[in-house]
């Protein structure tokens, strides 16, 4: 096991095989590609065809690479062809069955010193290896898609693999310029793990019509930074291939968070299972098609939709960053602002943060000087709620505590002309609690603003049971006027964002807690193998892990889900006064500004 992977044969060309298959070809290894499809075979090869052209075109390789790259790859339709291979990696379909059968063949043909991998995401390592006659030289070797672009690869050892056989697949993976996380064997792994319990729960939201798909798949690009929405990853992955991944990690967590949504095993059992056949949670221009075409579902302009009520000028109530960033996304699309504090003094430093933040725009080249005094013109710092009487929305941006925000409401109902619609930044509390203190329940809406509320498109328009439809219409074209991006949800906890990013915050920790990962490479997972733009961790410390439990505790009271009780982790962090990057030490320690 020691001898250098030269040759290597991958058993199953489809998506996954032929892009593992580029990889070692381009890498300069002899690859032995073999699948019982002959028509898998020629597609293979001109998938390799195609991608080694555009890197020609590219100037990233030269035309005699390209032919050097193209002869390592030999195509074949029997597993006897496999037999001079010093590593096997099979990529059939996710079911143990064939798995195992392909185990127990390769056994007859090659070398006991061949190590076998298996690509499979979801499947027990352990039991296939239990089917080989060496199952010291079986492992997993988990790439992601699309192989040749991300750099994560799991190498999962079963208690059974020989440790000369996980040196040996890890060397390759880093001379292959991937990064390999080593992992113990079970269902998902560490990034599939994660990843699917999201994926999971935002299927649910979309099958309670709590929010559409395409609000969904939205709020978490912008919200998040995340390169795909979770329903258009689902249909990107498989939607059936996301339940055999589900059904596996249920099986073996016996957590709710991972009992397939019905609506996957619905879309699965009616073929419509994605990208691949052309319809899932969203319909494309053809089976295997990457472009999204308008259905039923889509959404579409209303000729009689209601009409928003004049919004001229706007008051946001608060001092922090929060705050001072709504006043200046207002005030930059030319609102006339009144930005009022529990007293002058702060709402003047707010007012001096704002011109800071649009001095830092100034230098950067995105701003007039013109256009940043213009802005600073247009707001007025106060120090009392009583600047709200002519305000035609207000804007709550204070703690996140209800009876703070309640009795502001009370304050604001009694100050604000009738007609003005009263909004609330809450990230987690109900709405319709802040609006029943009122006596205009129907002018109260959730406006729920990102941070930094400048540069995050996103806004969480969430209305309640009570909320007037005319209400609802001014703040979605109030955040388009001031170029933001309006997804609508219900009043309940965590919204769309909230709630499917803390579950999944949640269980990286218990990850953690159970000794299954470490911080960084659960972190590396989630960004080379997600396209996460911060690894769980690294966003726990900034966002502040006080802040973290509060919502954690918030959505488990309200869903009432055993899976979504706070990680004792966290808890003991928090009392510990550990909450992060502000503290100085959270999951991690920083060095004090």
């Amino acid at each position: 096991m020691d001898t250098p992977l030269t040759t290597i044969a991958v058993v199953g060309l489809g998506t996954m095989g032929t892009g593992i298959a580029e990889v070692l070809a381009r890498a300069g290894r002899e690859v032995i590609g073999i699948d019982i499809s002959e028509a898998a075979a020629r597609q293979a090869v001109a998938s390799l065809e195609a991608s080694t052209a555009r890197a020609v075109r590219r100037e990233r390789i030269t035309e005699q690479e390209r032919r050097d790259v193209l002869a390592r790859f030999r195509t074949f339709s029997d597993l006897q062809a496999a037999a001079d291979a010093e590593l096997v990696i099979e990529v059939v379909p996710e079911t143990y069955e064939i798995k195992q059968q392909v185990f127990r063949e390769l056994d007859a043909v090659v070398s006991p010193t061949t190590i076998l991998a298996t690509g499979t995401n979801a499947l027990s390592v352990t039991r296939l290896a239990a089917e080989s006659q060496h199952p010291e030289r079986v492992l997993g070797l988990h790439f992601f898609n699309p192989a040749p672009a991300m750099k994560l690869v799991e190498v999962v050892s079963s208690v059974l693999t020989a440790p000369p056989a996980v040196e040996s697949v890890t060397r390759l993976a880093r001379e292959l310029g991937k990064e390999p996380v080593a992992v113990g064997d079970r269902p998902g792994f560490v990034a599939d793990g994660l990843l699917f319990g999201y994926l999971n729960q935002a299927a649910a939201m979309y099958e309670a019509n709590y929010a559409s798909r395409e609000d969904i798949d939205a709020a978490m690009k912008l919200g998040c930074g995340l390169p795909m929405g979770p329903l258009a990853l689902l249909d990107l992955i498989g939607i059936d291939t996301a339940r055999t991944v589900l059904e596996a990690m249920y099986s073996a967590s016996h957590d709710r968070l991972h009992a397939p949504a019905p609506v996957l095993g619905q879309l699965s059992e009616a073929g419509l299972t994605g990208r691949k056949t052309g319809r899932g949670f969203y319909t494309y221009d053809a089976p295997g098609g990457q472009t999204v075409v308008p259905d039923a579902l889509t959404p579409k302009e209303s000729a009689g939709a209601v009409t928003g009520r004049t919004v001229s000028s706007v008051g946001v109530a608060g001092s922090g960053t929060m705050a001072s960033g709504i006043a200046e996304v207002f005030a930059k699309a030319g609102h006339a602002v009144v930005l009022a504090a529990r007293s002058q003094e702060k709402a003047d430093t707010a007012k001096a943060r704002i011109a800071k933040s649009l001095g830092r725009s100034v230098t950067k080249g995105r701003l007039t000087e013109e256009a940043r005094d213009e802005t600073l013109a247009r707001i007025t710092a106060s120090g009392s709620l009583d600047s709200f009487a002519d305000v035609d929305l207000a804007v709550e941006a204070v703690a996140e505590d209800l009876e703070i925000k309640q009795q502001l409401f009370t304050t604001l109902d009694k100050v604000c002309k009738p007609g003005a619609v009263l909004a609330t930044t809450t990230s987690s509390l109900p709405v319709v609690a802040v609006a029943r203190v009122t006596s205009r329940p129907e002018d109260v809406v959730g406006m729920h603003f990102f941070n930094p509320a400048p540069a995050m498109k996103l806004v969480e328009v969430v209305r309640t049971v009570l909320t007037a439809d005319d209400v609802h219409a001014t703040v979605r074209e109030v955040c388009v006027k001031v170029r933001k991006h309006p997804v609508d949800c219900g009043d309940r906890a965590g919204f769309i964002v909230n709630a499917l990013l803390f579950p999944y915050l949640n269980n990286a920790i218990k990850m953690v807690e159970e000794h299954y990962a470490s911080l960084d490479d659960i972190d590396a997972a989630m960004k080379l193998g997600g396209g996460y733009p911060m690894g769980p961790f690294e966003l726990l410390d900034v966002v502040g892990l006080d802040v973290s439990l509060a919502i954690e505790k918030v959505l488990h009271s309200e869903f009432r889900d055993p899976g979504l009780a706070p990680a004792p982790l966290l808890e003991h962090l928090v009392a510990a006064g550990c909450l992060g990057r502000k503290t100085g030490r959270g999951f991690r320690e920083y060095a004090r500004r």
